[in-house]
């Protein structure tokens, strides 16, 4: 075991297969591992889900929004007729719904058409933010698991819920059978001490933890969060840390259900239960009917049963942050990974011309109280735009019952309805080229809010109001910066644990089934970056195009990163990777080389089809974003890690030796004339160059790897299944 404090590099290992052996006795679990053990299907008797594991699993809900479209013609492309469980399924349209083209419109119908032919739970446009509704309607709910087909489902951790994505595809295999696969992550604890100063918030402890672990640390894994700085921590502000897990590269992010969150949900409930209309005591009338979900009957059920992790349970690592350490942070210019003190920033008067409060991650009731004593008497600043969104139409309302909503739309605030909408790249007030905003949003990668041009910050609501109103990044005149702690003297340390022999453990080789190509081979192409996100593979403003074929995919494919990259791949390729493979030939196709953290990010699956459709059968990197790789397994496109390979190309061909920059001729994608062969039976990489061969090695693919690539993806499997059991 190792530990530092201050910046360090984790090496992430890779995770193995579950073991099927019966476990003599019970094993120590975290409180992610007891909650999936919860809602795991078809386990061997005396099974304990431990991290590493593929488990089946039949979450409590899964949430679809706009995305309902795509996922609805794949659950009628693959056979199926009814949904296995419409309580299952929540429907929310959210993120493009300043569209009002008949074309959307249209969508939109749809979606609710089949929502009530199959009897599903649907929240229209204007109602808020899927993630959002999932909270206030009890979907997602402590000691529960829910899933969404959104990389930002990892906010229900924030009250207790373990939230994680899932993609298209697995929504319609859940549709259909009512679960889908899942491979528990690794644990990482996440123990935060003291408290926060006054005028330093969650979304400043999500920023600062973003920018301060900013090595992988806790990339693909699952996180929990303890100590004693816990009980100080507001459900929202727990819920905006839990929100941003994501940019930090974790698949879940949860905080542990204490009396702050009982209390809370005590509050809602009495709300709940309170008359919709102020009438005279005199009269009598029954009380409200009790809410399905949010209710004392499965309050007290928590109450009665609490659930929380081992005192033995088994971390990967262990982070430590001291809150009360903790100044006020900004992300950016354009990156998660890179988080300034305010102080240090402030004094480079940054000009701005956007600032949002939008998004499921600070657009609650308090953070619109926050932003709203911040301009109290204010105006936005000539030449600046301040857009406001609520998260959902029962925030408005609540913040309208304030006051605090007609204090910002006074001070110059433009109001858009309750959606994504910029925090996506959607609607009105996208920054331009050349542009500055900050935001109180989640992600703020290049081209994400508008113009890959443009530069974008992440900050909490008070600070995006008071550069607002200023003109440049500044601090509100409230905050005393004064009593804050030195902006140098925050406090971290993390310790890695020994690497488990399940951990470490790799199969040298495996058998090949009958219709999986036994070798993948074809020129290769690298692209020296880490972390390039889905937004970069496959840009948002084509996401909700669901008419899109994938030959069109194909031609716009990493045009946010590289716009060159698909025409580069049609040049390489004479024959189509499409083309028929006769039994026992290679499957030929591009093999993409790329960093570390490749396709990190939303949940989009075509960031994986669109490099499929575009003749680019395998991939190997670093390290993949977990979700990327979901897509790609359910897809057919192939992703292996191959560390030693990603190491020579960048210290070969990258510009300075370094990812980050390109290649040394200048360009984004580089062609070093490599011709590669990947061996799926022992993982042997042989590599033919201009100097002579190489060899490296790679962890083959197992068996249902390869069934899934064999039907094609998840969605030919589930109709592989469903034609099977009608026989």
């Amino acid at each position: 075991m190792h530990r530092i404090s201050g910046r360090w590099r984790l090496s992430v290992t890779t995770r193995g297969l579950a073991t099927l052996a019966t476990e003599s006795r019970r094993l120590p679990q975290t409180y992610i591992e007891k909650i999936v053990q919860k809602y795991a299907v078809d386990l061997p008797q005396g099974k304990m889900v431990r991290a590493g594991d593929y488990v089946m699993i039949r979450p409590e809900h899964v949430m679809s929004h706009d995305n309902t479209g795509p996922i609805i013609s794949k659950f009628k492309s693959i056979g199926a007729t009814s949904i296995h469980n419409p309580k299952q399924p929540v429907f929310t349209l959210d993120h493009d719904v300043q569209n009002k083209s008949d074309k959307n419109l249209a969508k939109y119908a749809g979606i609710e058409v089949f929502a009530r032919q199959h009897g599903v739970d649907f929240y229209p446009a204007g109602r808020g933010i899927g993630h959002q509704i999932l909270v206030e309607e009890g979907y997602a709910f402590p000691h529960t698991m829910t899933v969404a087909s959104d990389s930002h489902s990892n906010m229900y951790g924030g009250v207790g819920c373990v939230g994680t994505p899932i993609v298209r595809t697995d929504g319609a295999a859940l549709w259909a059978t009512g679960k889908t696969w899942w491979q528990v992550p690794r644990m990482v604890k996440v123990e935060l001490k003291g408290r926060l100063p006054k005028g330093v918030t969650g979304k400043d402890v999500i920023v600062a933890l973003c920018g301060t672990f900013n090595q992988d640390e806790v990339l693909n894994a699952a996180i929990e969060f303890a100590g004693d700085g816990i009980p100080s921590l507001g459900v929202d502000e727990r819920l905006a840390i839990a929100n941003m897990t994501t940019e930090w590269g974790a698949l879940a992010g949860v905080f542990p259900v204490d009396q702050t969150l009982l209390k809370w949900y005590e509050g809602v409930i009495q709300k709940l239960e309170t008359r919709t209309f102020q009438i005279p005591m005199s009269i009598s009338i029954p009380a409200p009917p009790e809410h399905p979900r949010l209710n004392r009957r499965r309050l007290k059920r928590i109450e009665k049963s609490p659930i929380a992790s081992d005192p033995d349970a088994y971390y990967s690592a262990h982070l430590t942050f001291d809150l009360s350490t903790l100044v006020p942070h900004v992300s950016g210019p354009n990156s998660v990974k890179v988080s300034t003190p305010l102080p240090v920033l402030e004094e480079k008067r940054i000009p701005i011309q956007k600032a949002y409060l939008v998004s499921c991650t600070n657009s609650r009731a308090s953070d619109l109280a926050a932003a709203a004593e911040v301009m109290k008497g204010q105006f936005v600043a000539p030449g600046v735009e301040f857009y406001v969104a609520a998260a959902s139409s029962n925030v408005q309302a609540e913040s309208e019952r304030r006051g605090d909503w007609d204090t910002l739309v006074a001070s110059g605030a433009k109001v858009l309805p309750a959606g994504c909408g910029p925090c996506i790249g959607l609607g009105t007030g996208l920054l331009e080229e050349g542009e500055t905003g900050i935001s109180a949003t989640n992600r703020n990668y290049k081209g994400r809010m508008g113009h890959p041009k443009a530069q974008a910050y992440l900050a909490s609501p008070a600070v995006v109001a008071a550069s607002a109103i200023k003109g440049y990044i500044a601090s509100p005149e409230s905050l005393d910066q004064a009593s804050l702690p030195a902006y140098d003297g925050l406090k971290v340390s993390y310790s890695a644990a020994p690497t488990t022999s399940a951990e470490s453990a790799a199969s040298e080789t495996v058998e090949v089934i009958e219709g999986f190509p036994s070798v993948f081979s074809g020129p290769l192409l690298f692209a020296p970056q880490d972390n390039l996100n889905t937004d970069g593979i496959y840009p948002g403003k084509y996401t909700y195009q669901d008419d899109m074929t994938l030959e069109q995919q194909s031609k716009v494919v990493m045009e946010n990163y590289d716009p060159t990259f698909a025409a580069a791949v049609a040049q390489l390729l004479p024959v189509p990777a499409s083309a028929p493979r006769a039994a026992g030939e290679p499957k030929l196709g591009a093999v993409l080389v790329a960093g570390y953290n490749f396709g990190t990010g939303s949940s989009r699956e075509q960031a994986a089809t669109a490099l499929k459709s575009a003749g680019v059968p395998i991939v190997l990197a670093g390290s993949f974003g977990d979700i990327f790789k979901r897509n790609a397994i359910n897809n057919g496109l192939v992703c292996m890690e191959c560390p030693e390979l990603v190491s020579d190309l960048t210290e070969l061909f990258a510009k300075d030796g370094k990812r980050g920059q390109g290649g040394k001729d200048g360009k984004l994608t580089v062609e070093p004339q490599w011709t590669i062969k990947v061996s799926m039976t022992d993982g042997k990489v042989s590599v033919e160059t201009p100097e002579g061969p190489r060899t490296y090695h790679v962890k083959p693919v197992g068996a249902s790897v390869q069934d899934l690539w064999i039907c094609g993806g998840l969605e030919g499997y589930v109709l592989r299944s469903i034609r099977s059991q009608a026989q």
